[in-house]
């Protein structure tokens, strides 16, 4: 017999009991408020009156934002006592984690829109801080995530709304458990499985309340490890190994050896490096004996979304401009955190005048942090800060460390050590740092030496967290890696044309025309497939700019002989170095973002055509004038590419390494890439986002297939291909077809889904199929996929959709009922029914062939319309109009051509006649409901209850009937616009 959910939850209870949590018995709100009196009192170790307790729950429930709650929990609140003095109450201590009074309680009830019973509360000084929802043992753990998304609606807000101080949820069905930070723009995506310092995950209940709910453990990930984004207005919880990083960079500071002070951090990319950099600058600063904290970027890394990063972790952190004289203000004034550029930073300490402020720095012990430092600590900046800096530690942070097997030689290509002429990078006419400390610098020619590595510069590794154990954690994606071009595989292969791949012949035979128009036809024919377009964007990374500016001709050349309708745009340095001039593969990020009058002259001509073409598509104003007008492109560009408005950005070097785009999921390759520069190019595509990325996509026009072993194995392990890349097409196909057996022995045809005898077996139909929709969605994006492959027919599938979509409505509809089922919390992952965009057009023509048709095809073309319609997520509440138009208004048209009019005069009557009836039902403004409907569809962000839909209300509802009310009317606002707006769009 499995364990009950109940005796899951009374072993975990009496757990942390054992573990030093005292019980509390607190069956409702009541409680909670009298049993929140006590500890706070204890905790202060002072007593309220009533009315100074009043004070104090009016300062806590004076807003209903979990993230407001978030800073209040963090702040003290000043106490006016009744005999006129002032008491600093607290509610959190960060500094003396064991002063924290712990409890634990069950059960407690609170009724909003519905009463909920939670099931186990963690009371940090008698605030719910932490809420672990528990499901027995079978049942997915994703049910848990999904019941906590539902009391987040439904009652954490009711009352006085104290379980919105909730930071962290914890899920579990006892033997996968994992946390995740309170957020209501959570996905089950962002939910975290607690491991030991060497990343083996801890997943059993038991063992994960042993290490992770261990009161001065999770004191500590409470107060330390909870980051307020004051950009997105959300909480984020680090995940384990950010946590062990920081705190081994954190005992390297305090505990520093006699030599090899300092240390890096080797995280996979996509492994949130950024943010654990980021915290320990933050918890450094706090030391008494460090001065400052300097947090070391290169600037191409500064684009819109970076910038937006740091100064939600910080606000106003970040100085994106060149001003070098802000950042000397800074090290000279009482800031403790600087956020700098590795460019500014070698301006201050390189040029005369500012020496004499900087100069009494020199012995003050300074603290730098570089993220991403396997590309920017192989030059003379680094030298320089070393000698300028008498007692600094550095730390760096990177997914791909230079290794012996992966750096060149000190002069040999991009990571070299170069030690330039100091003279000219000071600037013509200025006295450079050579002159004022001789000896301290290198001299005015390249030096030749060893091959330098990230160990070499940065010392001790503190911690690692490589690809392998990321994509276990499904922290990131695997990769889907195809090779185009001559290769042996199966005969009618869309991926083997008659394409040079090895690059061992000629420059010239690896760029011919011929070549290089069949590479752009390939990806013209796969990219809709590869990309979901337009749900997901992609890269192609070329080996120079010659033959991206022929790329780029050949892409708008079959745009405008109509061939595609894709937006292509490119962005490169017209500097000497940016093209793969040796073929090693090894990515030449040394090129600064200029502009102005340098460069090649001839590349940079293209550039500017081709920026014209980017401002005529987005109505823009960039050229390559000037280094801040490039900047200004380089910035808008990495924007629009996250926004999905880009679908193939052309590159050589940039954006292949530091660039993050959940939105991109596929990377062309026409280069040698190698080590790191493939790694970090392949990685662009294998950030976490939804369920239909699935992979990330890698299509490959030359011979890697060793470089990519070889990276592989340098990064992770020789064994790690199974850990890193998906399968091959065949074992879909076979797993497809063995799902679709079992689809069938429980429901040999659509029409007896309906019939099922239970919810155990709705529940194990939704499974089959739901599992069916994402091997599907692999599958598709394979160059060789043909449904004939598969032992369900594309018809047949479609009408098991349908009858997957008819199982989501009956229980979305029962769930208003009070009644507890087994499919509440179920997701259906309707985003993987992935069709065609089916828009008015679409629509319009099959009225118009359905109008055309004769008796015989009437029936067949209505059923394909309808079925197209109620087929698709996004319009299925639509179908009803439309066979409402089919049936009463089509036969009273006279000429197809009329079609279109009459179908969009209905539409307008339709929607105005439901406009007019939210306006009388609810009792709202006509006019700003116009407003509040234009905002949300040019946002695509719902309406907030208050305070857009407050606003609206004519008539004031009764305190108590308050909340539903704003719930009531946001609901049928999005009903409207899903109805008659969204996704019928022209």
């Amino acid at each position: 017999m499995s364990q009950s959910e109940q005796q899951l939850e009374d072993l975990l209870v009496a757990q942390l009991g054992g573990l030093g949590y005292a019980y509390a018995e607190i069956p409702d709100e009541q409680a909670l408020l009298a049993n929140l009196k006590e500890q706070l009192e204890a905790f202060n170790s002072t007593t309220f009156t009533d009315a100074e307790f009043t004070q104090v729950l009016n300062h806590l429930t004076r807003s209903s934002s979990v993230f407001e709650k978030a800073k209040v929990l963090r702040d003290k609140f000043p106490l006016e006592r009744e005999d006129g003095s002032t008491d600093y109450i607290d509610f959190l201590d960060a500094s003396d984690l064991a002063r924290n009074r712990f409890q634990v309680t069950q059960q407690v009830t609170i009724e909003g829109s519905y009463k909920n019973r939670y099931d186990v509360t963690i009371l940090v000084n008698g605030l719910p801080l932490v809420q672990i929802e528990l499901k027995r043992r079978g049942l997915e753990l994703k049910e848990a995530f999904n019941q906590t998304n539902r009391y987040q609606r439904h009652s954490y807000w009711a009352g006085s709304g104290l379980f919105n101080f909730i930071q962290v949820f914890v899920i579990s069905n006892g033997v996968n458990t994992k946390y995740y930070a309170n957020n209501r723009k959570q996905s089950f995506k962002q939910t975290f499985y607690w491991a030991h310092e060497n990343n083996q995950s801890i997943r059993e209940l038991d063992a994960f309340a042993d290490s992770f709910l261990q009161p001065l453990h999770l004191a500590k990930m409470l107060s330390h490890y909870i980051v307020l984004n004051e950009t997105d207005k959300i909480l984020m919880v680090m995940r384990p190994y950010q946590v062990y990083a920081t705190e081994a960079v954190i005992d390297r500071v305090q505990n520093p050896p006699a030599t090899e002070r300092n240390g890096y951090i080797w995280h996979t990319t996509g492994s949130g490096k950024t943010l654990t950099s980021f915290k320990a600058s933050q918890i450094l600063t706090g030391l008494p004996e460090v001065h400052k904290v300097v947090f070391c970027v290169d600037r191409k890394d500064l684009d819109y979304h970076t910038i937006r990063e740091f100064n939600g972790f910080s606000k106003g952190s970040v100085d994106s401009t060149d001003n070098t004289k802000k950042l000397v203000e800074q090290f000279t004034d009482d800031t403790k955190l600087i956020v700098t550029t590795l460019q500014k930073l070698n301006t201050a300490i390189s040029k005369a005048h500012f020496l004499s402020k900087m100069e009494p720095l020199r012995k003050e012990k300074i603290i730098f942090i570089f993220d991403e430092c396997h590309r920017s600590q192989f030059g003379d900046t680094h030298q320089r800060i070393c000698a300028f800096f008498h007692d600094h530690q550095m730390f760096g942070f990177t997914g791909t460390p230079i290794f012996a097997e992966n750096a060149a030689k000190a002069n040999g290509s991009s990571q070299a050590l170069r030690a330039t002429a100091v003279v000219n990078e000071a600037g013509a006419g200025e006295t450079s740092l050579a002159a004022e400390y001789p000896g301290s610098y290198g001299t005015s020619t390249p030096v030749s030496g060893p091959k330098r590595t990230t160990k070499d510069l940065f010392h001790k590794k503190l911690h690692s967290y490589v690809i392998t154990d990321a994509i276990k954690d499904e922290n990131v994606l695997k990769f889907a890696v195809e090779y185009v071009g001559r290769y042996k595989r199966k005969s009618s292969s869309p991926n083997e044309i008659d394409i040079e791949v090895e690059g061992i012949d000629t420059k010239e035979l690896m760029e011919s025309p011929t070549r290089l128009e069949k590479i752009t036809d390939y990806i013209l024919a796969h990219h809709k497939a590869k990309t979901k377009h337009p749900q997901f964007t992609a890269m192609f990374c070329v080996s120079s700019i010659d033959t991206l500016i022929q790329y780029y001709q050949l892409f708008a050349k079959k745009k405008e002989a109509g061939e595609h309708k894709l937006k292509v745009a490119t962005i490169f340095s017209y500097t000497a170095n940016e093209d793969d001039k040796d073929a090693d593969g090894l990515l030449d990020e040394a090129g600064e973002i200029v502009g102005g009058d340098v460069g090649n002259k001839h590349s940079r001509e293209h550039l500017d055509a081709f920026i014209a073409d980017y401002n005529a598509m987005f109505g823009t104003n960039f050229s390559t004038k000037d280094t801040k007008s490039f900047y200004g492109y380089y910035q808008d560009i990495a924007k629009k590419v996250k926004e999905r408005k880009v679908d193939i950005l052309l590159v050589v070097n940039m954006f292949l390494t530091g660039f993050d785009s959940k939105t991109l999921n596929t990377l062309y390759v026409d280069k040698n890439l190698r080590y790191h520069g493939l790694i970090q190019a392949y990685s662009r595509t294998n950030r976490i986002l939804n369920e239909v990325k699935s992979q990330g996509n890698v299509v490959v026009f030359r011979n890697l297939k060793k470089r990519t072993d070889e990276a592989l194995a340098l990064f992770s392990n020789t064994d790690a291909k199974e850990t890193v890349f998906i399968q091959p097409y065949d074992q879909y196909v076979d797993a497809f077809n063995e799902m679709a057996e079992k689809l069938r022995q429980l429901c040999p045809k659509p029409s007896a889904v309906k019939d099922l005898p239970d919810e155990e077996a709705e529940l194990l139909f939704i499974k089959i199929f739901r599992e069916l929709m994402r091997l599907l969605n692999v599958l598709e994006t394979y160059a060789e996929f043909d449904h004939d492959d598969l032992s369900l027919s594309e018809q047949r599938f479609a009408d098991f959709r349908s009858a997957y979509l008819d199982l989501y409505d009956k229980v979305k509809s029962d769930t208003q009922k009070e009644k507890v089922s087994i499919l509440d919390d179920v997701d259906f992952e309707l985003e993987l029914i992935h069709r065609d965009i089916i828009n008015v057009q679409y629509i319009l023509q099959l009225l118009a062939q359905l109008y055309d048709a004769g008796e015989a095809e009437h029936p067949k073309l209505r059923k394909r319309l309808l079925d197209s319609v109620s087929g698709t997520p996004e319009l299925r509440s639509k179908a009803q109009l439309i066979q409402q138009f089919i049936d009463q208004n089509l036969p009273e048209i006279t000429e197809s051509a009329a079609i279109p009019d009459c179908f969009e005069e209905f539409w307008e009557q339709q929607r105005r006649k439901a406009f007019d009836q939210l306006v009388k039902e609810e009792h709202l403004d006509p006019e700003g409901l116009e407003k509040v409907i234009q905002k949300y569809v040019y946002t695509g962000k719902a309406p907030l209850p208050d305070p857009d839909i407050v606003e609206l209300l004519t008539v004031k509802p009764k305190l108590k009937d308050r909340k539903p009310t704003r719930e009531r009317v946001l609901s049928k606002v999005i009903d409207y616009v899903t109805t008659f707006i969204k996704g019928i769009a022209a």
